[in-house]
């Protein structure tokens, strides 16, 4: 499916969960870890954390194979979840409607702490203002990455209606 950026809007609007701790993070982490493993060949580190203080809640790799590096993408991911509060599909999408870069829409100084690759992902709960956690993906490309996730969260709920 091509993702437009209504698609990926709608998305997470579906995607807002019950609630969230870390009972919640370890089933939607162990979903999205399994559902890599099944899907694809190469390996994906999965991270959940908390937004009040990046506590970290689910920490996997899909299987041997990751780099550094993938740390490396998933902090900058996190980044733009945590600063902007959408997915990091949903930026870059937002920005290519604009024909912008990053730097230059918030004139930043340094852009190189952000990633707006998809595979980043916020974790809403209803009836909560704001992003209480993150979810990022690292390891295939930016559309897989953020697949796994959507997923990963549907089948949650799926589960927990």
């Amino acid at each position: 499916m091509s993702l437009t950026l209504e698609s990926v809007i709608t998305q997470e609007e579906a995607c807002y969960l019950p609630s969230f701790d870390s009972n919640v993070a370890w089933e939607i982490g162990n979903i999205i870890r399994t559902n890599a493993q099944q899907k694809f060949t190469r390996p994906v580190v999965v991270y959940i954390a908390h937004t009040n203080s990046s506590q970290l809640l689910f920490f996997a790799t899909s299987g041997p194979g990751t780099l550094p590096d993938n740390m490396h993408w998933v902090k900058r991911k996190e980044a733009v979840v945590l600063r902007w509060g959408c997915s990091t599909m949903r930026m870059r999408l937002s920005l290519q409607t604009k024909a912008k870069a990053l730097q230059e829409v918030y004139e930043m100084s340094d852009p190189s702490i952000y990633a707006v690759h998809g595979g980043g992902f916020p974790v809403k709960v209803k009836g909560v203002e704001g992003v209480v956690g993150v979810i990022v993906v690292s390891g295939l490309t930016q559309e897989d990455d953020h697949d796994v996730i959507v997923e990963g969260i549907k089948e949650y709920l799926a589960r927990h209606p």
